[in-house]
């Protein structure tokens, strides 16, 4: 796994100085990968991939975009909108609350992103991905430590993730409507705990998690 790095070298905003070495090198296709809703106790996780035009106007283009836990919901809903306009490519990947309990979350992880992957055209020539190995998957990956804070791809790709994954929650809380989904997107907050405490977990909670353990 990548190492840690210093806090004071993680730039202000997302650049593309990783996605710049490698058109450089040859590789014009470079795609960022990122999940969202990997530490949520329901509903899938998602992968967005994104792959960028080999231009540096794009990160004017894109100015606003960064990890997307930093950003507000409008925020990201408006980048979201811009990132697929001038992404060159980009697909969203899931996998299950079912899946997740029956592979593990890294494994259901992985293949929410090569989900995303195998819909993504062109092929990529290379994967830049935020601080995940896809063992799986034959093409050249570097990870990366904070890597949404530091590849404007990937950065774009955690918008998309976590943009595609609230829009599921916000439509699973109309089956599910006593547990929140669309306010805490299944996330473990005290609200969320009470009600599994109260009515027991429904069929997008990930039952291999603590779903009432105290935060």
């Amino acid at each position: 796994m990548p190492p840690r790095i210093d806090p004071s070298l993680i730039p202000a905003a997302p650049t593309l100085d990783f996605e710049a070495a490698l058109w450089a090198a040859g590789v014009e296709a470079v795609a960022g990968i990122d999940e969202a809703g990997r530490g949520a106790l329901a509903g899938p996780v998602y992968a967005g991939a994104v792959i960028l035009p080999c231009t540096s106007a794009v990160q004017q283009d894109l100015a606003g975009v960064r990890d997307s836990k930093e950003m507000l919901p409008s925020e990201r809903e408006h980048w979201a909108v811009r990132i697929k306009s001038h992404a060159r490519a980009w697909t969203v990947g899931f996998a299950s609350a079912a899946e997740i309990d029956e592979l593990g979350i890294v494994p259901a992880t992985r293949l929410a992103a090569g989900r995303a992957l195998e819909r993504l055209l062109p092929a990529p020539g290379h994967l830049l991905i935020d601080y995940l190995t896809l063992p799986e998957v034959a093409t050249p990956q570097t990870w990366l430590y904070k890597g949404d804070a530091r590849s404007l791809s990937i950065a774009a790709a955690s918008v998309l993730a976590k943009t595609a994954r609230d829009a599921q929650l916000v439509a699973l809380n109309d089956d599910f409507p006593d547990y929140g989904f669309a306010a805490h997107k299944g996330y473990g907050t005290a609200r969320h705990r009470a009600a599994i405490a109260q009515l027991g977990p429904c069929a997008q909670h990930r039952r291999s998690f603590a779903l009432t353990a105290a935060t």
